[in-house]
């Protein structure tokens, strides 16, 4: 069985929501803003994904394919 350490998860988590953070930013979309496209009623998800200290919110596929959409963004960017 392959093992994955649990530094090795959240950095690839991290990159994931950086790269979220980054692609949000060139779009001049706040963290509100895009909460609420995605149906959320306020940012708090969103920043605590951002936040690399908070390592208990993460996108899901689901999230990521959304955010995608609302940033009319290729999905494969955000896993570079």
């Amino acid at each position: 069985m392959f093992g994955f350490s649990e530094d090795e998860l959240q950095e690839f988590h991290q990159k994931v929501s950086q790269n979220v953070k980054k692609h949000r930013q060139l779009k001049n979309l706040s963290q509100l803003d895009l909460a609420l496209e995605l149906g959320l009623k306020n940012s708090s998800f969103i920043s605590h994904a951002e936040n690399p200290n908070i390592k208990t919110h993460h996108y899901s596929l689901e999230h990521l394919y959304k955010i995608s959409k609302i940033l009319n963004t290729d999905i494969s960017l955000f896993l570079k």
